[in-house]
Protein backbone atom coordinates (compact mmCIF):
# COMPACT_ATOMS: atom_id res chain seq x y z
CA UNK A 1 0.00 0.00 0.00
CA UNK A 2 1.32 3.62 -1.16
CA UNK A 3 2.15 5.68 1.79
CA UNK A 4 0.21 9.00 1.90
CA UNK A 5 1.94 12.09 1.58
CA UNK A 6 2.50 14.10 4.60
CA UNK A 7 -0.27 16.92 5.37
CA UNK A 8 2.91 19.48 6.08
CA UNK A 9 5.99 19.94 4.20
CA UNK A 10 8.43 22.53 4.45
CA UNK A 11 7.56 25.55 2.45
CA UNK A 12 9.73 27.03 -0.58
CA UNK A 13 9.07 30.51 -1.67
CA UNK A 14 9.08 32.72 -4.97
CA UNK A 15 10.71 35.68 -3.51
CA UNK A 16 12.38 37.19 -0.48
CA UNK A 17 9.22 39.30 0.27
CA UNK A 18 7.25 35.59 0.75
CA UNK A 19 9.73 34.42 2.68
CA UNK A 20 10.05 37.14 5.21
CA UNK A 21 6.60 37.16 5.13
CA UNK A 22 6.43 33.68 6.23
CA UNK A 23 9.13 34.34 8.71
CA UNK A 24 7.29 37.19 10.66
CA UNK A 25 3.87 35.52 10.85
CA UNK A 26 5.57 32.26 12.18
CA UNK A 27 7.61 34.28 15.24
CA UNK A 28 4.24 36.03 15.58
CA UNK A 29 2.74 32.81 15.77
CA UNK A 30 5.39 31.87 17.99
CA UNK A 31 5.20 34.55 20.99
CA UNK A 32 1.36 33.95 21.17
CA UNK A 33 2.24 30.25 22.30
CA UNK A 34 4.65 31.61 24.76
CA UNK A 35 1.98 33.64 25.78
CA UNK A 36 -0.89 30.63 25.78
CA UNK A 37 1.60 28.26 27.79
CA UNK A 38 2.45 31.17 30.34
CA UNK A 39 6.35 31.83 29.54
CA UNK A 40 6.09 35.39 30.08
CA UNK A 41 8.08 37.08 32.91
CA UNK A 42 7.01 41.07 32.95
CA UNK A 43 9.96 41.76 29.48
CA UNK A 44 11.89 39.46 29.91
CA UNK A 45 12.31 36.85 27.21
CA UNK A 46 12.80 37.02 23.13
CA UNK A 47 12.42 35.63 20.44
CA UNK A 48 14.57 35.94 17.08
CA UNK A 49 14.80 35.19 13.04
CA UNK A 50 17.60 36.19 10.78
CA UNK A 51 16.11 37.67 7.91
CA UNK A 52 16.02 35.74 4.44
CA UNK A 53 17.39 38.92 2.77
CA UNK A 54 20.02 40.62 5.49
CA UNK A 55 21.82 37.33 7.05
CA UNK A 56 23.20 39.85 9.34
CA UNK A 57 20.18 41.63 10.57
CA UNK A 58 17.11 39.61 12.74
CA UNK A 59 13.41 39.97 13.29
CA UNK A 60 12.65 40.25 17.03
CA UNK A 61 9.80 41.03 19.47
CA UNK A 62 9.03 45.12 21.09
CA UNK A 63 10.64 45.69 24.49
CA UNK A 64 7.65 45.66 27.01
CA UNK A 65 5.07 44.10 24.61
CA UNK A 66 3.44 40.89 26.11
CA UNK A 67 4.14 37.93 24.20
CA UNK A 68 0.07 37.75 23.97
CA UNK A 69 -0.51 40.40 21.80
CA UNK A 70 2.29 40.42 19.48
CA UNK A 71 1.35 41.07 15.78
CA UNK A 72 3.75 40.03 12.82
CA UNK A 73 3.43 43.75 12.33
CA UNK A 74 4.84 44.70 15.64
CA UNK A 75 8.29 42.99 15.20
CA UNK A 76 11.34 45.10 14.85
CA UNK A 77 14.12 44.07 12.15
CA UNK A 78 17.46 44.87 14.53
CA UNK A 79 21.37 44.73 12.35
CA UNK A 80 24.29 43.54 14.29
CA UNK A 81 25.41 46.82 15.55
CA UNK A 82 21.87 47.00 17.70
CA UNK A 83 20.44 49.55 15.20
CA UNK A 84 16.74 49.41 14.86
CA UNK A 85 16.20 49.48 10.77
CA UNK A 86 12.46 48.73 10.75
CA UNK A 87 9.94 49.52 13.97
CA UNK A 88 8.29 51.50 16.37
CA UNK A 89 9.57 50.30 19.98
CA UNK A 90 12.55 49.82 21.53
CA UNK A 91 14.96 46.68 21.54
CA UNK A 92 15.36 44.26 24.77
CA UNK A 93 18.92 45.15 25.27
CA UNK A 94 19.52 41.34 26.78
CA UNK A 95 17.71 40.23 23.81
CA UNK A 96 20.39 41.99 21.44
CA UNK A 97 23.22 40.92 23.74
CA UNK A 98 22.61 37.00 23.74
CA UNK A 99 20.85 36.35 20.39
CA UNK A 100 23.49 39.08 18.22
CA UNK A 101 26.11 36.92 19.03
CA UNK A 102 24.60 33.41 18.95
CA UNK A 103 23.36 34.38 15.27
CA UNK A 104 27.33 35.49 15.16
CA UNK A 105 28.33 32.78 16.05
CA UNK A 106 25.41 29.97 14.29
CA UNK A 107 25.19 31.13 10.51
CA UNK A 108 23.07 27.58 10.37
CA UNK A 109 21.11 28.98 12.81
CA UNK A 110 17.36 30.95 11.67
CA UNK A 111 15.84 31.64 15.16
CA UNK A 112 16.97 31.28 18.70
CA UNK A 113 14.59 31.31 21.35
CA UNK A 114 14.63 32.26 25.48
CA UNK A 115 12.48 32.75 27.96
CA UNK A 116 12.10 32.46 31.86
CA UNK A 117 9.75 30.02 31.80
CA UNK A 118 8.72 28.51 35.15
CA UNK A 119 10.39 25.51 34.75
CA UNK A 120 13.08 26.47 32.80
CA UNK A 121 13.81 28.50 35.38
CA UNK A 122 13.86 26.47 38.21
CA UNK A 123 15.32 23.47 36.53
CA UNK A 124 18.50 25.54 35.37
CA UNK A 125 19.12 26.46 39.41
CA UNK A 126 20.21 22.61 39.79
CA UNK A 127 22.98 23.80 37.63
CA UNK A 128 22.69 19.93 35.62
CA UNK A 129 21.95 19.12 31.93
CA UNK A 130 18.69 17.20 31.41
CA UNK A 131 18.53 13.59 31.90
CA UNK A 132 17.09 11.14 28.99
CA UNK A 133 14.21 10.16 30.99
CA UNK A 134 11.22 10.10 28.46
CA UNK A 135 10.99 9.72 24.73
CA UNK A 136 10.77 13.59 24.69
CA UNK A 137 13.79 14.25 26.65
CA UNK A 138 15.98 12.26 24.14
CA UNK A 139 15.29 15.49 21.69
CA UNK A 140 18.11 16.84 23.66
CA UNK A 141 20.35 14.06 24.57
CA UNK A 142 23.90 14.20 23.63
CA UNK A 143 22.80 17.71 22.08
CA UNK A 144 22.67 20.33 24.55
CA UNK A 145 24.72 22.38 26.70
CA UNK A 146 24.85 23.89 30.43
CA UNK A 147 26.09 27.44 30.79
CA UNK A 148 27.63 27.47 34.27
CA UNK A 149 28.52 30.77 34.83
CA UNK A 150 25.91 33.20 35.66
CA UNK A 151 26.95 36.60 36.38
CA UNK A 152 23.89 38.78 36.28
CA UNK A 153 21.09 40.44 33.32
CA UNK A 154 23.03 39.69 30.31
CA UNK A 155 23.80 43.08 28.82
CA UNK A 156 27.51 43.01 27.30
CA UNK A 157 28.52 41.29 24.64
CA UNK A 158 30.92 39.59 25.85
CA UNK A 159 28.62 37.80 28.13
CA UNK A 160 26.70 36.62 24.99
CA UNK A 161 29.57 35.36 23.28
CA UNK A 162 30.28 33.22 26.39
CA UNK A 163 26.88 32.02 26.32
CA UNK A 164 27.10 31.31 22.28
CA UNK A 165 30.64 29.96 23.07
CA UNK A 166 28.62 27.23 25.46
CA UNK A 167 26.23 26.63 23.03
CA UNK A 168 28.38 25.14 20.38
CA UNK A 169 26.90 23.73 17.92
CA UNK A 170 24.06 22.05 19.85
CA UNK A 171 20.44 22.96 19.73
CA UNK A 172 20.12 23.85 23.31
CA UNK A 173 21.24 25.26 26.31
CA UNK A 174 20.51 25.69 29.82
CA UNK A 175 21.58 28.66 31.68
CA UNK A 176 22.13 28.41 35.19
CA UNK A 177 20.12 29.98 37.31
CA UNK A 178 18.25 31.76 34.34
CA UNK A 179 16.66 29.72 31.45
CA UNK A 180 16.28 28.00 29.20
CA UNK A 181 17.94 29.14 25.29
CA UNK A 182 17.29 27.15 22.21
CA UNK A 183 18.20 27.82 18.21
CA UNK A 184 17.07 26.34 14.91
CA UNK A 185 17.12 26.20 11.20
CA UNK A 186 13.52 27.76 11.22
CA UNK A 187 11.47 29.85 13.85
CA UNK A 188 9.34 26.46 14.04
CA UNK A 189 11.90 24.67 15.27
CA UNK A 190 13.21 26.76 17.87
CA UNK A 191 9.99 27.60 19.22
CA UNK A 192 9.33 23.77 19.55
CA UNK A 193 12.61 22.87 21.01
CA UNK A 194 12.18 25.77 23.63
CA UNK A 195 8.49 24.47 24.40
CA UNK A 196 9.25 20.54 24.58
CA UNK A 197 12.76 21.35 26.56
CA UNK A 198 10.58 23.35 29.28
CA UNK A 199 7.99 20.09 29.28
CA UNK A 200 11.02 18.07 29.89
CA UNK A 201 12.38 19.98 32.62
CA UNK A 202 9.10 19.88 34.30
CA UNK A 203 8.86 16.11 33.92
CA UNK A 204 12.62 15.32 35.24
CA UNK A 205 11.61 17.69 38.23
CA UNK A 206 8.97 15.81 39.14
CA UNK A 207 10.30 12.55 38.73
CA UNK A 208 13.42 13.65 41.08
CA UNK A 209 10.61 14.91 43.16
CA UNK A 210 8.96 11.64 43.60
CA UNK A 211 11.81 9.45 43.65
CA UNK A 212 14.78 8.30 42.00
CA UNK A 213 13.96 8.04 38.28
CA UNK A 214 15.18 5.23 36.11
CA UNK A 215 17.18 7.42 32.87
CA UNK A 216 16.71 5.87 29.24
CA UNK A 217 20.08 3.95 28.56
CA UNK A 218 22.08 5.46 26.16
CA UNK A 219 22.17 3.51 23.49
CA UNK A 220 18.50 3.67 23.23
CA UNK A 221 18.68 7.45 24.25
CA UNK A 222 21.05 7.86 21.51
CA UNK A 223 18.56 5.90 18.61
CA UNK A 224 15.33 8.02 19.95
CA UNK A 225 17.26 10.86 19.35
CA UNK A 226 17.72 10.47 15.66
CA UNK A 227 13.78 10.13 15.47
CA UNK A 228 12.51 13.17 17.50
CA UNK A 229 15.80 15.36 17.32
CA UNK A 230 16.25 16.28 14.24
CA UNK A 231 15.66 19.66 12.25
CA UNK A 232 12.66 17.93 10.56
CA UNK A 233 10.75 16.90 13.53
CA UNK A 234 11.18 20.16 15.48
CA UNK A 235 9.71 21.66 12.50
CA UNK A 236 7.08 19.46 11.91
CA UNK A 237 6.49 18.67 15.55
CA UNK A 238 5.54 22.40 15.59
CA UNK A 239 2.59 22.67 13.06
CA UNK A 240 -0.30 21.73 14.86
CA UNK A 241 0.37 24.19 17.08
CA UNK A 242 0.81 26.94 14.60
CA UNK A 243 -2.36 25.72 13.32
CA UNK A 244 -3.95 26.04 16.36
CA UNK A 245 -3.02 29.42 17.33
CA UNK A 246 -3.88 30.62 13.61
CA UNK A 247 -6.93 29.82 13.90
CA UNK A 248 -7.91 30.91 17.34
CA UNK A 249 -5.56 34.19 17.02
CA UNK A 250 -6.07 34.93 13.02
CA UNK A 251 -4.82 38.87 14.32
CA UNK A 252 -1.37 37.37 14.80
CA UNK A 253 -0.40 37.27 11.11
CA UNK A 254 -1.72 41.77 10.90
Amino acid sequence: MARKPLRYQIPTFDSVEDERRHIKIRLAAAFRLFGKFGFSEGVAGHITARDPELPDHFWVNPFAVDFSVIRASDLLLVNHQGEIVEGDYAVNDAAFAIHSQVHAARPDVQAAAHAHSLNGKAFSSLGQELLPLTQDACAFYGDHALFDDYTGVVLDLEEGKRIAHALGDRKAAILRNHGLLTVGHSVDEAAWWFITMERSCQAQLLAQAAGTPRPIDDDTAALTAGHVGSHMAGWLSFQPLFEQIIRAQPDLAE
